[in-house]
């Protein structure tokens, strides 16, 4: 997968060292010369301009990356480079940094957004996660389809303990993506049983998590 990040600090070299770790093609693009550091992830493709215009994003051939990421530290910037990506360029996959909880509600499809990433909200999910049990924990927003990634911790006494995934009455629209179990990620199975303290991980529309949390019997 050939993957763009607009903006080349320290969260974007972040950013293209894993992707590159896990086997993909990644191009950064910086407008900052200071910032301008290709030693610093020596196998990605850099390129020195500014993603907010479109002549630096054809020129970069970013019209053959199946995702953007907009990495950028200004919201400003990171709304621009989603929309240009996707109406000008036609990208499928387009993912933002929303650094300003308050501009969350600009980083939708109308902007090209299909993904955004709000550090502070994320944060604020995971503390609820760690802490929470019986109850659901949103923990991303997919906006262009509405879903939500939401979790929910079994308690001890769960009355769901050793039934089959089979059997769990859930929603039409919920899909339960994954188990962890203590160190275990599990790709659920409709005979794999679920037990106290799973992790359970799912995608689901926002109108459909009241009917997810009375399925699990909550």
């Amino acid at each position: 997968m050939r993957v763009a990040i607009a903006g080349a600090g320290a969260v974007g070299r972040s950013i293209a060292s894993e992707l590159i770790e896990a086997g993909h093609t990644v191009m950064l693009i910086e407008r900052q010369s200071r910032q301008f550091i290709p030693e610093t992830v020596e196998q990605a493709d850099w390129v020195l301009g500014d993603a907010c215009e479109v002549s630096t994003l054809e020129e970069s051939g970013i019209q053959l990356c199946d995702v953007v990421i907009a990495a950028t530290g200004d919201d400003k910037v990171n709304l621009v480079v989603s929309l240009l990506a996707k109406t000008e360029f036609a990208v499928r996959r387009v993912v933002a940094r929303v650094n300003n909880p308050a501009n969350e509600w600009l980083f939708n499809e109308s902007w090209g957004v299909d993904v955004s990433v709000s550090t502070p909200r994320m944060l604020a999910a995971m503390v609820e996660e760690a802490v929470s049990v019986g109850d659901l924990v949103r923990l991303m927003t997919f906006r262009q389809s509405q879903a939500n990634l939401v979790e929910l911790t079994l308690p001890a006494e769960t009355p769901l303990a050793g039934r089959p995934v089979r059997d769990l009455a859930l929603p039409k629209n919920a899909a339960l993506v994954t188990i962890l179990r203590g160190d275990r990620v599990i790709v659920p199975q409709p005979d794999d049983p679920v037990e106290p303290g799973d992790e359970l991980l799912f995608v689901s529309p926002a109108d459909v998590e009241p009917d997810l949390r009375e399925a699990l019997g909550y």
